[in-house]
């Protein structure tokens, strides 16, 4: 087996940069030039055919023709996307690895965006039927669909340092770990200015003791099951799965003591290990495997601006940090930051950190906060909302509100030794990610009552710990 050219990856902290990452290996079985060659044709050979869904509309009323043609051409973009994704994972995975990572979430995509175009028309006219049938994609040319493209019989438990049939090797491996002490401190923040705020405001929700997992994600894949393809920790509302609403999530129960109602989700972390029993579920399909960690502890803190005043957050509005496939989409909205307690000055992005005896493995989750002023959403569930500058002063024509930091610790002890041995931890991901550490990110929608949310805002202006 040869490894291919490793993509250069990132390291997001104060504009530091460093080397490494994801790894992509070729063929087994093959010598090295037939394997690209091989890998090459079979991507070539294989494209992804779906059913075209404009032709299959009644007449488009006016009023709801924006819509639709955004949602059409985001048919199209999925299926561009899922091309290049095929091409990309040619050799990798068991038996099942292309419907599971490729035509499975493809098709979950589809019904989502499918069922928008549905809604915009019966906005205004009869809502069309039976769109949903056109969902379900395929692929077409000369391999077999079944074979994993590598026609290999990977086990699919995804224990660290062993290869799967496909002939990819397994993340993370101990290459993608490193001691949190071999880090300099690189975290600088911007210094709060006169006039800023500097106050705190804190939900407690606790840490998901009542067990509250799932594998969707209401935000970015509205209506559909295991959307996000990889587990979610929650805290705070007690309903949040893939189908919730602004309005069923106001009706819901709450973990936080404040009566706070918003919803806080995250990828779970996993503890993995070679002697791990093979999962038999929709986890393992999609390679996720080992034993889920809950948190040691969560802290869930709004915090202020460093030139200014914050004003209230609307209700139901919803936020996302990171990107949860920044190992392939590159750097541009990756957020992730990992660090150990007692050692926060030094964040690292692309690696995990091996934390010293007595010291948690530690996950910082900031998320944007300078806010247009009109929208709680927006198409890419970014633009209505995003990071300050540099110097932490809001973009003109946006406003500061209450800026909301997750810190999620663990008691993870493992050495160097035990990483070497295929003992390791990793956040879950979508199945092409890897398990990369610079794909970690976090979900939000706020529905505190109003009266919390000005608390929170009192609280922050005013310099008080609330």
């Amino acid at each position: 087996m040869r490894s291919a050219r490793r993509p250069r990856t990132f390291l997001r902290t104060v504009g530091l940069t460093a080397g490494g990452g994801l790894l992509l290996a070729g063929l087994s079985g093959v010598g090295p030039a037939a394997a690209g060659a091989n890998a090459a044709a079979a991507a070539r050979a294989q494209t992804i055919q779906c059913p075209d869904v404009a032709s299959r509309l009644p007449a488009v009323p006016a009023q709801a023709k924006a819509e639709v043609d955004r949602n059409l051409a985001l048919l199209n973009t999925q299926i561009q996307e899922a091309n290049r994704r095929l091409a990309a994972t040619v050799g990798q995975g068991g038996p099942n690895f292309v419907n599971n990572a490729i035509l499975g979430p493809l098709r979950d995509k589809r019904i989502a965006t499918i069922n928008r175009i549905a809604t915009a028309i019966g906005r205004v006219a009869e809502r069309p039927t039976g769109l949903d049938a056109l969902a379900e994609c395929t692929l077409s040319g000369t391999t077999d669909a079944g074979t994993g493209q590598g026609n290999g019989s990977g086990n699919g438990t995804g224990n660290a340092g062993q290869q799967n049939g496909g002939g990819q090797q397994t993340r993370p491996n101990a290459q993608d770990f490193i001691d949190i002490r071999q880090v300099r401190p690189n975290v600088r923040r911007p210094k709060v200015r006169r006039g800023g705020s500097r106050g705190t405001f804190t939900s407690r929700c606790g840490r998901n003791e009542n067990g509250h997992f799932n594998s969707d994600n209401f935000i970015v894949a509205p209506g559909v099951s295991n959307g996000a393809h990889h587990t979610h920790d929650y805290v705070g509302n007690l309903s949040t799965d893939g189908f919730s609403t602004d309005e069923s999530l106001a009706r819901a129960g709450t973990t936080c003591t404040n009566g706070d109602k918003s919803t806080y989700f995250w990828p779970v972390i996993r503890l993995r290990s070679p002697d791990d029993a093979p999962q038999n579920d929709q986890s393992a399909a999609d390679g996720n495997v080992g034993r889920v960690l809950r948190p040691a502890s969560v802290s869930l803190q709004f915090r202020g601006n460093a030139t200014g005043k914050v004003t209230a957050m609307p209700r139901f509005m919803r936020i996302i940090m990171g990107d949860a496939k920044a190992a392939t989409n590159g750097p541009a909205n990756a957020r992730a930051a990992w660090t150990c307690s007692g050692f926060t000055n030094r964040v690292v992005s692309d690696k995990y950190p091996i934390c010293p005896r007595g010291s948690r493995v530690t996950r910082v989750l900031d998320f944007p906060s300078c806010w247009d002023g009109r929208n709680t959403d927006s198409a890419n569930h970014r633009t209505h909302v995003v990071f300050p500058n540099a110097d932490g002063a809001c973009p003109s024509g946006t406003r500061a509100v209450p800026q909301l930091r997750m810190t999620l610790s663990y008691n993870i002890n493992l050495s160097k030794a035990q990483i070497r041995q295929g003992r390791v931890y990793a956040v879950d991901s979508f199945p092409e990610q890897l398990h990369n550490p610079v794909t970690d990110h976090a979900d939000f929608e706020n529905v505190m009552p109003d009266s919390l949310m000005r608390r929170a805002v009192s609280c922050i202006n005013r310099g008080r710990r609330c």
